[in-house]
């Protein structure tokens, strides 16, 4: 059923999503419509241990829905049961790796397709629309997301088919009760310099946005752009503009292109001088993600350069500009969305 944007954004629609692989769907009723949802196992019916604290809830709706990976093995039991045992283990590692009060992410969703409660009272919360159980799994901006960590590593490999088809109805159901805009669906890297939610996921997005736009009846989405995440072994212009963009900030690095220690050190001490939080997303252990450069890098280093401009921020916008094989006209000014586009 076809709906206009305004229709679905002050709630007088009715839908029915499609459930997740295995699972029933549960009509929920929010105000005067009624929704349909994938089922969610809740905390109770996993074997969730108590928090260690108060769940905060916000009296207000969240902004975003943010995907994640949990980074952890692929695993291929598809079953039920290890989908309550990876909502353990993450919830344990949480507990008592992180010293939280419970898991970080609102909902978590296994590789076989299941959908289950990640931090206590999510699910009764959700159902009812208008507030949020505020997590730990976006740092600076927990007040503001939706978390779906998502089960597996897709830095070079793709979701299960079943983890796609109950991630695109989950996120519909979301964004329904939320009325959150598709274009409001981002991944973890959006917000903090972190792999998360893996390459091949993260560059699924678009593809998540106009499936979730087509659940709920509305315009596909606009595109999003974001800062590029550069990490350890990588080569060539965008890292080398990285390099000179630190350099004007007077940092000893090579301007030589490639993304080495020295780097990556001066990506995590720029990170530190100004405050900004690291939280690695991942649900497991992995690999220190400090000295990433990613959406929280690029906005310190980047400043306005017009034709005629000389120093290391200029040659940033030299090479970028090379490798497009691009002049620098006399009239172009390389602001921050300038930037973002040569860096794109």
């Amino acid at each position: 059923m076809a709906v206009s944007r305004r229709a679905l954004f002050r709630g007088g629609f009715t839908v029915a999503a499609m459930g997740a692989l295995g699972a029933t769907a549960t009509p929920v009723a929010v105000g005067e419509v009624s929704v349909t949802r994938p089922r969610i196992y809740t905390c109770a019916e996993w074997g969730a241990r108590p928090a260690n604290g108060t769940i905060t809830v916000l009296n207000r709706k969240p902004t975003y829905i943010v995907v994640h990976h949990t980074a952890g093995a692929n695993s291929t039991d598809y079953s039920l049961a290890h989908a309550y045992q990876n909502s353990r283990d993450i919830q344990n590692f949480h507990m008592d790796g992180r010293g939280w009060i419970d898991t970080g992410q609102q909902l978590t969703n296994s590789r076989g397709g299941f959908v289950t409660e990640g931090r206590h009272r999510s699910v009764e919360i959700l159902d009812q629309g208008t507030r949020h159980v505020q997590g730990a799994n976006v740092a600076d901006h927990n007040s503001e997301i939706i978390g779906i960590e998502n089960e597996g590593l897709y830095t070079s490999v793709n979701v299960p088919q079943a983890l796609w088809n109950s991630l695109v109805q989950l996120v519909a159901y979301i964004a329904q009760q939320y009325g959150i805009s598709p274009d409001l669906i981002r991944g973890h890297r959006d917000f903090n310099a972190t792999e998360c939610p893996g390459e091949i996921l993260y560059g699924r997005l678009p593809e998540l946005r106009n499936a979730v736009a087509a659940v709920i009846g509305t315009s596909p989405a606009a595109p999003v752009r974001s800062w590029p995440l550069l990490k350890p072994g990588e080569q060539g212009a965008k890292v080398q503009a990285l390099q000179h963009l630190l350099r004007a900030r007077s940092v000893d690095v090579e301007a030589d292109g490639t993304f080495g220690d020295a780097t990556f050190a001066a990506v995590g001490d720029l990170a530190r001088q100004n405050g900004v939080a690291y939280e690695p997303c991942y649900a497991s252990r992995v690999a220190d993600e400090s000295g990433y450069a990613g959406v929280t890098t690029w906005p310190l280093l980047v400043r306005t350069i017009r034709a005629g401009d000389t120093g290391e921020a200029a040659r940033a916008a030299q090479v970028l500009l090379s490798a497009r094989r691009e002049r620098f006209a006399t009239d172009r000014v390389i602001d921050t969305p300038a930037w973002q586009e040569l860096l794109a």
